[in-house]
């Protein structure tokens, strides 16, 4: 609910009701019933990540003696941690809720999630094999009560917090506590031997809740006990300012340093008995600002995400194919193609193959003299370093743009950056201050006596495994003028004094927020104008406050405006005076929804953009992004019709409103489910060329 009639929801809360929505999709009984589960670790992931970059934040503000009130939203900082704390607390406990309800219907279909209490004879036997070959050579254990210092827990491990009372005839007896570190290299999830057409799993957890009497053989004790804890820790990264130091061994100290940041969430078994609560608590120092929340038997729920697919096709989602363009071929010559026409490929509708392609091709083509290209986040195994080697060693200039600040990624992409380097790739590490988050390639081809210029500009990464499951437009191209831009956008990353000026591009942090603003004036001028005007936008994230401003002044101007926005949203629609004309939907589905669309009215003669931005603050004033204007007509269409499909969905679609309640979208038309329809658009549109 948005208080003190505010007109802006804050952005942290409007984070927590989109993890809300993702917790619907594991409630849904249309979804799959494993897939409800995968979902569950979706919500608990997210949450771990929010707590780790976003409450950590907050928790910095208060820390500091401010009340972050300017940059809040209008709310205290210290108001806000505790309404954050208050409503995880009820998402937890209705994740739990939903967790037990689909352990029951798992039943329902001969699948049992079973606790180490519940084990026959035969699942003893294989538990007890199982732990002394697998899990046992990998237990960390440490005993508290004799150390001086408590151990340095790691973030976001799943600890089991261990309480022995030892044998005495004193009337006190002692009480020894102990840590055990859930292993990560075994998975969580230990599928144990068929019995006829039933499936049995236990939690790694519970295995080693079983063979406590292994671990502890030493201590003679009248009973022991073993409850879940773990930590968050804040994931900032605290860049120090050496000059000695290369920006690679900054950030490789900086993420080291993670490990051991300020906790900002302590999450235990609620059953857990107090005595070992407050002993844990005051060891681990946890203070006031910091998120306590009590939650069930496990914790580390993310793991869920990969729980175990037991060959039970029917309770997953249908694997589709991913498709070709319509016109374009992967077997003959990409750059041919490109050079005739632009291509927009819109994965996962359409096979990521195409990216692979253009950059194979580009690698082994003798005409090919240079590739130029942004990373961002890419696949743990990728072919796309791959062929970046492959044009090194074929004698081509290969320039890539690696963002090292890529959270979470930053290790993997500093790996990356060392193997790119030490095969002869040029690479350039961002620019001070800022983050690139563009997403572009841009190759030179020598034809005739000239260079000929071929490229893409995307709104995702060049990523093969998330390309499976994110939605994302990339545009092929050979139209120079575009082409040229994108090379000056190469140039500001080199030299970062030249602002460059652009006629096609709309370029962060210089242009992106007055481009923008720009096209939206003009939507307001041809509303009073009585002229056709209309605003549609797809975004992950709307949190920049002019931005919204900006809107509002449209709505009242009478421009139709239409947002499908799948996180974070701070704009309130439909309020009367201020937004009445302003639709606003999220879509989360199977597949997460990623792509960034703009699309202006323009008094008839729409203008279109694809971009890697979104209307947040940090895209528009703290990072590089691209934003590129559509000039195909066959592409406008497409692209409008997807999103047209899009908006209509009443499925999956749920409203943003004032009351911020998640309500699904009904509406009396046929169901739509977009995703699923927009697969189909692209099925039917290559039948009708057959």
């Amino acid at each position: 609910m948005i208080k003190n009639n505010n007109q802006y929801v804050n952005r942290e809360i409007s984070w927590l009701w989109f993890n809300e929505r993702v917790l619907q999709e594991s409630a849904d009984k249309n979804v799959p019933l494993i897939e409800r589960l995968r979902f569950l670790g979706i919500f608990s992931n997210n949450l771990d990540e929010f707590f780790k970059v976003r409450y950590a934040t907050v928790k910095r503000i208060v820390e500091a003696g401010k009340t972050g009130k300017s940059v809040l939203g209008g709310e205290k900082a210290k108001d806000l941690l505790e309404e954050i704390t208050n409503i995880v607390i009820e998402q937890q406990t209705k994740s739990l809720t939903i967790l037990r309800r689909i352990e029951h219907e798992l039943e329902g279909k001969n699948i049992f999630i079973i606790k180490e209490t519940e084990l026959n004879e035969n699942q003893k036997e294989f538990v007890k094999a199982y732990f002394l070959k697998e899990v046992s050579p990998q237990l960390m254990t440490i005993i508290l009560n004799d150390l001086t210092r408590f151990p340095t827990l790691k973030d976001t491990a799943a600890y089991l917090a261990v309480k022995m009372v030892i044998k005495s005839e004193e009337s006190e007896k002692e009480k020894r506590y102990a840590l055990i570190e859930i292993p990560k290299g075994i998975d969580r999830f230990v599928v144990l031997p068929d019995e006829g057409d039933k499936s049995f799993i236990i939690i790694l957890d519970d295995l080693i809740r079983y063979c406590l009497d292994n671990i502890f053989t030493m201590f003679e004790y009248d009973s022991i006990s073993a409850h879940m804890i773990k930590i968050t820790r804040d994931a900032e990264l605290d860049i120090d300012n050496d000059l000695s130091k290369s920006f690679i061994e900054k950030i490789s100290s900086s993420v080291e340093h993670r490990k051991t940041g300020d906790p900002v969430r302590f999450v235990y078994d609620k059953s857990i008995s107090r005595d070992t609560l407050t002993f844990l608590k005051e060891k681990m120092n946890i203070e006031d600002t910091d998120s306590v929340i009590p939650g069930g038997r496990y914790h580390n729920r993310r793991d869920y995400m990969g729980f175990p697919s037991l060959g039970r096709k029917d309770l997953l989602y249908d694997k589709i194919t991913a498709l070709p363009v319509k016109g374009l071929s992967v077997e003959g010559s990409i750059l041919e193609s490109i050079a005739k026409k632009d291509y927009l490929q819109y994965t996962p509708y359409h096979t990521f193959t195409y990216i692979l392609k253009f950059l194979r091709e580009a690698a082994l083509d003798p005409k090919v003299r240079t590739i130029k290209i942004t990373v961002y986040r890419l696949a743990s195994n990728s072919q796309i370093a791959a062929s970046l080697i492959n044009a090194v060693k074929n004698g081509k200039q290969v320039t890539v743009q690696i963002e090292l600040q890529a959270r979470f990624d930053e290790q993997a992409n500093i790996e990356y950056a060392e193997q790119l380097q030490a095969e002869g790739v040029k690479l350039i590490f961002g620019v001070p201050g800022l983050k690139v988050h563009s997403k572009i390639c841009l190759i030179e081809r020598e034809e005739g006596d000239s260079l000929k210029r071929y490229g893409f500009v995307s709104t995702g990464n060049f990523n093969e495994s998330t390309a499976r499951i994110y939605t994302d437009y990339t545009l092929f191209t050979a139209y120079d003028p575009i082409l040229k831009e994108l090379n000056k956008v190469f140039d500001f990353f080199e030299t970062t004094y030249k602002i460059n000026k652009y006629k096609h591009l709309i370029v962060s942090p210089h242009y992106t927020k007055n481009a923008f603003i720009k096209l939206i004036d003009n939507e307001i001028a041809n509303a009073k104008q009585g002229k056709e005007a209309y605003i549609k936008i797809k975004m992950n994230s709307f949190t920049s406050y002019k931005m919204v401003d900006k809107l509002y002044e449209a709505s009242r101007a009478g421009v139709k405006i239409q947002l499908i926005i799948r996180g974070i949203c701070c704009l309130i629609p439909g309020v009367e005076g201020m937004s009445e004309n302003i639709e606003a939907i999220s879509v989360v589905d199977k597949f997460l929804e990623h792509t960034r669309l703009f699309a202006f009215a323009n008094g008839g003669d729409p203008k279109i953009y694809i971009s890697s931005a979104d209307w947040m603050t940090r895209n528009l004033d703290y990072r590089v992004e691209v934003g590129c204007p559509i000039y195909d007509e066959d592409i406008k269409k497409e692209l409008m019709e997807t999103y047209d499909i899009c908006w209509r969905d009443n499925t999956k679609a749920r409203v943003f409103n004032m009351a911020q309640d998640n309500a699904y979208r009904k509406t009396s038309v046929p169901k739509i489910r977009s995703q699923f329809e927009t697969y189909n658009y692209y099925l039917k549109s290559l039948e009708s060329n057959e």
